[in-house]
C-alpha cells in the first residue's frame, strides 16, 4: 500500500487528467465527423486505440528515470531516425510495407505504411531530438555561449531538421526549430544570439519568398495569397485553389457563433480534411466560441504545467526537457489555430490531442510521460520522501 500510495503522490494526475480530457473530446469529434463524412469511425477508432496506448506508455515512462532514458540516446536514436531514413525512399513497397508514403491530403513522404496502418516516424523522433538536446546542453552547461560549443549546439538542431526538409515536411521542421530555440533558451543563451537568430530568420524567409529557393512554388503560393488581398483579383483562380480551404475553416468557425450549433448535426460546412489539421473549425462550429474556449484552457493548461515543471527542476537536464516538450505544444496550438483562423499560412501543423493522427497522439502522450518521469524523480519531491 506505501508503494501504490508514493505512486499516486508522486505523479502529476492532474496533468494527465486534462490529456485524456483532451482526447476523451477528440473521439468524441471525430466520432461526429465520422457519422456524416466519407471514411466513418475509422479516425475516432485510430485515435481512441493511439490514445490508450500513449496512456499506458506516459504510465511506464513517468516510472523510469529521465536521467537513464537520456543516457539511453543511441537505442532511440538509431530506432526513430533509422526510420525517419526509411522513408526517404519514396513509394516504395516491400510486401505489406510501404516506405516513403503520403496520405491523402499532403505531399509529405513522411510516413512508412503498414497493411491499413501508418506510422509518422518523425513524430518519435521528436522524443528522441528533446532528450539527445537536453542531455547535450546539461553536458556544456555553463559553456553555452561559446562560440565553439554553440555552433555544435547548432548543429545538432539543424542536421535532423535538414533531414526533415529533405521529406518535404516543413511543418515539423519549423517544430524541431522552435523545440531547439526554446531549449537553447531555457540553457542560458545570451539575448544578443537571440536578436541575432530572429534578424536572420527573418532575412532568410524573406530571401526564399523573392528567390524561390529553398520553398516549393506551393508553399509561396500559400503564403502569398494569405498576405496579398489583391491576387483575390488579379488571379482569382489561383487564390480560390490555394485558399479554398483556409476560408471553408474561417466560415465553419464562424457558423458556430457562441454556443455552437451542435456537434452530431448534418450540415456542417463542408472543410478539406477537416479531421487532420482543420479539426478546430470543425469543432468550433459544433461547439461555438464558449467551448472552444473551454478547450483552449485545458491545452494551454497542460502546456504551462509543463512549464512549470520545468521550473521546479533543481536539475538542467530536467528543466531542459520540460521546455523542449512545452515548445513543441505551444508552437503547435499557436500555428493550429493560427491556420485555423487564416493569420497563418497552411503548413501541416496538427492541434496537439485533438487532429487525428495515431502517431501524433502516441507522440504526445510519451512526451507527457517524460513530463512526469520529471516530475516524479525530481530531487525536491525525493527529498520529501526522504524525509518522511
Amino acid at each position: 500500500m506505501k508503494t501504490i500510495k508514493r505512486y499516486f503522490t508522486q505523479s502529476d494526475w492532474v496533468l494527465l487528467f486534462l490529456c485524456m480530457s483532451c482526447s476523451a473530446m477528440s473521439v468524441t469529434v471525430l466520432i461526429s465527423y465520422g457519422l456524416y463524412q466519407q471514411g466513418g469511425w475509422r479516425d475516432a477508432i485510430v485515435q481512441g486505440a493511439a490514445s490508450l496506448l500513449g496512456i499506458v506508455g506516459a504510465l511506464i515512462l513517468s516510472r523510469i528515470d529521465y536521467r537513464l532514458l537520456a543516457n539511453v540516446w543511441p537505442v532511440h536514436v538509431v530506432l526513430t531516425w533509422g526510420l525517419v531514413l526509411l522513408t526517404l525512399v519514396k513509394n516504395k513497397t516491400i510486401g505489406p510495407i510501404t516506405l516513403g508514403y503520403a496520405p491523402s491530403g499532403t505531399e509529405n513522404y513522411s510516413w512508412i505504411r503498414v497493411g491499413p496502418l501508418s506510422l509518422q516516424p518523425t513524430e518519435l523522433a521528436k522524443i528522441s531530438f528533446i532528450l539527445t538536446f537536453a542531455m547535450h546542453l546539461d553536458n556544456v552547461r555553463e559553456k553555452v555561449n561559446q562560440p565553439a560549443v554553440l555552433a555544435k549546439l547548432l548543429l545538432h538542431i539543424l542536421v535532423p531538421a535538414a533531414l526533415i526538409h529533405i521529406q518535404g515536411d516543413d511543418g515539423t521542421v519549423l517544430i524541431f526549430l522552435s523545440i531547439g530555440a526554446v531549449m537553447l533558451f531555457s540553457a542560458g543563451i545570451s539575448l544578443r544570439y537571440v536578436f541575432g537568430a530572429i534578424t536572420l530568420a527573418v532575412c532568410g524567409v524573406a530571401a526564399m519568398l523573392v528567390t524561390g529557393k529553398g520553398l516549393s512554388s506551393y508553399q509561396i503560393q500559400r503564403v502569398m495569397a494569405l498576405y496579398d488581398s489583391s491576387l483575390a483579383t488579379t488571379n482569382p483562380q489561383l487564390y480560390n485553389e490555394v485558399m479554398y480551404q483556409q476560408d471553408a475553416g474561417r466560415v465553419s468557425i464562424g457558423s458556430g457563433q457562441i454556443f455552437g450549433r451542435g456537434l452530431f448535426q448534418p450540415d456542417h460546412n463542408y472543410v478539406p480534411e477537416a479531421r487532420n489539421d482543420f479539426l478546430f473549425s470543425y469543432m468550433a462550429e459544433g461547439i461555438g466560441f464558449v467551448g472552444c474556449v473551454i478547450v483552449l484552457i485545458v491545452l494551454f493548461s497542460i502546456a504551462f504545467k509543463t512549464l512549470a515543471t520545468a521550473l521546479r527542476s533543481r536539475e538542467p537536464l530536467g528543466t531542459h526537457i520540460c521546455a523542449g516538450v512545452f515548445a513543441s505544444l505551444l508552437f503547435q496550438i499557436i500555428v493550429n489555430l493560427g491556420m485555423n483562423l487564416r493569420l497563418l499560412p497552411v503548413i501541416g501543423v496538427t492541434l496537439p490531442f485533438f487532429s487525428s493522427g495515431g502517431s501524433s497522439a502516441l507522440m504526445m502522450y510519451l512526451c507527457m510521460g517524460l513530463v512526469l518521469s520529471v516530475y516524479a524523480h525530481n530531487p525536491k519531491v525525493e527529498d520529501m520522501f526522504e524525509q518522511r
